[in-house]
């Protein structure tokens, strides 16, 4: 079974909860599903899980060079790839810009509690997306999580130099990367 949570995940175990209650933090989330459901549990970061679904086998297949997905949703999550290859808990939602974390500028909770139009909030996902340009210069970025459910909306408004696309998956591709990294272990462990 696969688990995706937003924590920084090492080893099964949960060490960050910004968007969850705080007794997350050193929970063996691996250990705790495993005894419950009695079967191996696979647990990671759930924007980690979304890029290893947008990377296998939706926006970001066969894409080279530098990629980020960002999920967009209570918070913002990221997941970095270079040639298709994870960089795990990167939790860049949690970089400042201008005196805030992005993920309380420019989250879609954010959009929907300061009820923000889509180009007011694109202004923001915009001065978001620019700071990680500067910082990191990716090739591609996926936009996933649930405000990409209306993509169409405020595709038009966003502007970088990397090319920007929305994730296959959309809000799903977390549960699917889970999937997908369970059934990676199960494979590997010679239990599939």
């Amino acid at each position: 079974v696969g688990i995706a949570v937003p924590s920084v995940v090492k080893r099964g175990k949960t060490f960050t909860a910004a968007n969850v209650d705080a007794s997350w933090i050193g929970a063996n989330v691996q250990q705790l599903a495993s005894d419950l459901l009695r079967r191996p549990i696979v647990v990671l970061n759930d924007a980690d899980a979304a890029g290893i679904a947008e990377m296998r086998l939706g926006a970001g297949r066969d894409e080279r060079g530098l990629c980020l997905l960002l999920t967009f949703g209570t918070g913002i999550g990221s997941a970095l790839f270079f040639d298709g290859r994870l960089l795990p808990n990167t939790e860049l939602g949690h970089l400042s810009l201008a005196g805030r974390e992005v993920e309380h500028l420019a989250s879609g909770r954010v959009r929907t509690e300061e009820r923000l139009g889509w180009p007011q909030w694109g202004e923001r996902v915009n001065a978001v997306l620019n700071e990680y340009e500067r910082l990191l210069w990716p090739d591609l970025f996926i936009l996933g999580g649930g405000v990409t459910e209306c993509y169409e909306e405020f595709a038009s408004l966003l502007r970088t130099r990397a090319r920007i696309v929305p994730a296959r998956f959309r809000a799903q591709a977390g549960i699917v990367g889970a999937a997908l990294a369970a059934a990676e272990s199960a494979s590997r462990d010679g239990s599939a």
